[in-house]
């Protein structure tokens, strides 16, 4: 988590940016813990609030659109090929792909709040062939307001908190 901040501190938005792109695609990177510290120094006035936002959402949002292209493109058959070494037998993985097809749009949208759901949505997605517009609509959607909230903790936090 301290490489995280001394990346965020050293490169700014373009760190910001990358990180939460690469902790989308599933890299182990704190997302939440990044955007409130993002902030955090936007309350201090050493980052913007506004193109913080800006710049988390399309961060999550690449991340995200990497993912669903990767499960589109390598999703099945790399399913089909290793599933069964994850417990993902063909039976077992078309329920999963029926249950997304039902619950898939609120899993997308709600899933940004549970680590590790918000990961797999995305591939998820992509393999069920869920039309792009369709997913990039709920995708942002989600996204958006998840940026908001945990940047706004950080900031709301931040600006009530004196070191003396």
């Amino acid at each position: 988590m301290e490489w995280a901040m001394s990346m965020i501190t050293q490169y700014g938005y373009i760190a910001i940016f990358a990180l939460l792109a690469l902790g989308i695609i599933g890299l182990p990177v704190p997302d939440e813990i990044i955007m409130v510290f993002v902030g955090y120094l936007s309350s201090i006035m050493v980052l913007n609030y506004s193109m913080s936002v800006l710049v988390s959402f399309m961060g999550a949002m690449t991340g995200m659109m990497i993912s669903y292209t990767l499960g589109k493109k390598l999703g099945q058959p790399l399913v089909d090929k290793h599933g069964k070494w994850f417990g993902l037998t063909p039976k077992r993985f078309a329920r999963v792909k029926g249950w997304f097809a039902r619950f898939g749009l609120w899993t997308i949208l709600v899933g940004y709040f549970i680590p590790g759901v918000r990961h797999v949505t995305s591939y998820l997605s992509g393999i069920s062939a869920m039309p792009v517009r369709k997913y990039m609509l709920v995708a942002s959607a989600g996204s958006l307001v998840w940026t908001l909230i945990f940047i706004s903790i950080g900031y709301i936090t931040g600006a009530n908190i004196h070191f003396q």
